[in-house]
């Protein structure tokens, strides 16, 4: 899901056609639909709506100055090919969708990217079971060109990787998303649609008239007749304003990258990733080229003490308050102690990551490495403890009035990764929801 912001003034442009702040309350904007959240989600579907509706009047509503600030922003820059995700779910098929129609995207627009490909990398005999349970689920997933090689094979595409078997699928690569994420809001400006930065929502309400929805700021107002949330971070509040449960609830888990010393690139030549151990609920250390050259060392996976915060230091004495007190989150931490005492201590002492870097590449010492950036991931989580890992889409049914507000909003309330990589698939389906929902 996504959430909002606005204040100001109506007419002030600011690059790329985005409006900052709006009129008086006498003067409201009013639009058909509009979308609340600016992150790579909303961004693309508002385009896919502007497209295919042009006589509607559409608007997005990004909270902060610029778009794609957070997760859209601070991610690995991977296009995922669909290797990992349950065959038939949403995951699965958008994401095998969506980087089809990212490498078109990006050759029409003319974004770079390398299609660099990925080894999924087993060490030992003991992961091999796991590597072949994998490479069915990606053949049932329609991933297309993936092949299972051996030591040899693997030391051709990375020379200095170690590894006994391993999944290589060529097409998976790198991108800049937030570069992306600019290109949809190009787009979608030049359809016609109108962008709000500093915008943030804070409530809706019944509103009187041809639009029956007022998206209530911190000091203004927007009136339409629809609204589509993408909040991200946010996704689980902006339901919740709407009458929708708060569950699955948001937890931010911060993953910290470590960058690898520019001399020792030439060891990382491609995506090197771990095969996945169902035992732990992320997917562990792994190796990330980027488009600027650099090389990026893990993530982590710590829980954020701020559902925006990068570092130790970004605390929200509410977010926290949030997130330990939820008896999923209870339920989570009791399940993995150990796995998060552990990933604690790797945030704290980058070095200790070494030794599990060294099964892969054994060349790279702990002089090798530095702190790098990091990002934090939406991560949706149930009560009983349980990650949601597909994609959630609801309708809110507590406001109750005369003009039956919850009914004329839909929030996306969890696109996790490959949130990015089915960006334009998850658009294509948003806007057929909206369609069959709204009747546009």
């Amino acid at each position: 899901m996504l959430r909002a912001i606005a204040r100001g003034r109506f007419q002030q442009i600011v690059p790329y056609g985005i409006e900052r702040c709006f009129g008086t309350s006498a003067n409201e904007p009013h639009y058909d639909v509009v979308v609340v959240g600016g992150g790579i989600v909303g961004t693309a579907t508002a385009r896919e709506l502007a497209g295919r509706h042009p006589h509607l009047s559409l608007a997005v509503l990004e909270k902060e100055k610029t778009l794609g600030v957070h997760q859209s922003g601070h991610n690995s820059g991977v296009i995922h090919a669909g290797i990992y995700y349950k065959p038939g779910s949403l995951k699965a098929k958008l994401c095998v969708e969506g980087m089809h129609l990212a490498y078109e995207y990006c050759d029409q627009e003319g974004i770079p990217y390398r299609k660099c490909g990925k080894l999924i990398v087993a060490v030992d005999d003991t992961e091999l079971g796991r590597l072949a349970d994998l490479h069915e689920r990606a053949k049932r997933n329609n991933v297309p060109d993936l092949v299972m090689l051996d030591a040899a094979q693997i030391r051709e595409i990375a020379p200095h990787c170690r590894g006994v078997r391993a999944l290589w699928s060529p097409h998976t690569g790198i991108v800049d998303w937030g570069l992306v994420t600019e290109h949809y809001a190009r787009n979608f400006k030049d359809r016609g649609g109108i962008i709000h930065t500093q915008a943030e929502v804070i409530g809706f309400q019944a509103n009187k008239g041809d639009y029956p929805v007022r998206i209530n700021l911190k000091d203004k107002s927007v009136v339409c007749r629809y609204v589509l949330t993408c909040g991200g971070l946010q996704s689980d509040r902006l339901a919740k304003l709407t009458g929708c449960s708060s569950e699955p609830r948001i937890l931010p888990f911060r993953g910290e990258y470590l960058l690898l010393r520019p001399e020792k690139k030439h060891l990382v030549p491609t995506n090197i990733y771990p095969v996945p151990d169902p035992r732990f609920p992320f997917l562990g250390v792994h190796f990330t080229p980027r488009m600027n050259g650099d090389i990026w060392l893990g993530p982590n996976a710590i829980l954020a003490l701020k559902r925006e915060g990068y570092r130790w230091r970004d605390i929200s004495f509410r977010d926290t308050w949030e997130a330990l007190s939820y008896r999923g989150f209870q339920r989570l931490a009791l399940q993995f102690v150990s796995f998060g005492i552990k990933e604690v201590m790797r945030s704290a002492f980058p070095r200790l990551q070494v030794a599990k870097l060294q099964e892969y590449i054994p060349e790279i010492t702990a002089s090798d490495i530095k702190r790098g950036p990091s990002g934090v991931r939406a991560q949706a989580l149930n009560a009983d403890g349980s990650l949601e890992d597909d994609f959630v889409f609801s309708r809110g049914d507590g406001i109750r009035d005369a003009d039956n507000v919850a009914s004329r909003v839909l929030h996306c309330r969890n696109a996790p990764s490959p949130g990015a990589t089915s960006s334009l698939a998850i658009a294509k389906m948003i806007a057929d929801k909206c369609r069959e929902e709204f009747k546009l």
